[in-house]
């Protein structure tokens, strides 16, 4: 969601300071807002302090301070895209959400205490989080490093075929549907990012040029540089 106004923001160009929070990190953002969430949106020149990331970015595609009005398109409610999603969730949880934590690079994870309270609230599958949320501390680190040391490669090789069938339902290197760059790509680009932090991945061509196309518009790196 962060990384969704992140986009944002770089595709209009829009000047802006960047806080990352400690993942257990509650009191900053209750402070703001009144509860622990990302991102938040502070503008001190209108005493705007704001979360939920799409209603941050209307904010900034509508007011003429941030650049011109409407370079983001209205979302197409394309099914496909959320059916694909859907279809490797599971995979993607089971790949991503050790490594956010393993690598120790991330700036929301610097800490231990913050990389355990991700790990307590973030459940690995089959788990659901009922399920998860009545287990001991212990034995969730316990699966978070049983996954990660895990051999990887049958998932990797199943991502990669799922991102074959992503690459035949997106319309171009630089937007995701048909009528240019819109709400469809925010949400997209920003769940893919993720995927770059997961070594040995295969990219389509054209998926990974829009993956770089967009890095680049965004002024958002991907996680090539640390991927395990």
């Amino acid at each position: 969601f962060c990384v969704r106004v992140r986009l944002a923001l770089g595709i209009k160009n829009v000047k802006h300071k960047l806080y990352f929070m400690a993942n257990d990190d509650v009191s900053t953002p209750t402070s703001l807002v009144g509860k622990k969430i990302a991102p938040i949106f502070e503008f001190p020149e209108d005493g705007v302090v704001m979360a939920e990331s799409m209603d941050i970015i209307e904010l900034i595609d509508t007011d003429e301070r941030f650049g011109p009005p409407g370079v983001i398109k209205a979302g197409s409610g394309r099914t496909d895209l959320k059916e694909w999603q859907k279809s490797v969730q599971s995979l993607l949880r089971t790949l991503q959400r050790p490594r956010y934590v393993a690598t120790g690079l991330l700036p929301e994870f610097q800490q231990l205490d913050s990389r355990h309270a991700f790990m307590k609230n973030h459940q690995l599958p089959p788990y659901d989080k009922a399920e998860w949320k009545e287990m001991e501390t212990e034995e969730k680190l316990k699966i978070y490093a049983e996954v990660m040391s895990s051999d990887p490669v049958g998932m990797i090789e199943e991502l990669s075929a799922k991102l074959v069938q992503l690459d035949d339902i997106i319309f171009s290197e630089n937007y995701c549907t048909e009528g240019g760059l819109s709400l469809d790509d925010i949400d997209l680009w920003a769940r893919l990012r993720s995927i770059s932090i997961i070594k040995g991945v295969v990219w389509p061509d054209s998926l990974r040029k829009y993956m770089d196309n967009l890095s680049e518009l965004g002024d958002i790196p991907l996680y090539d540089e640390m991927a395990m």
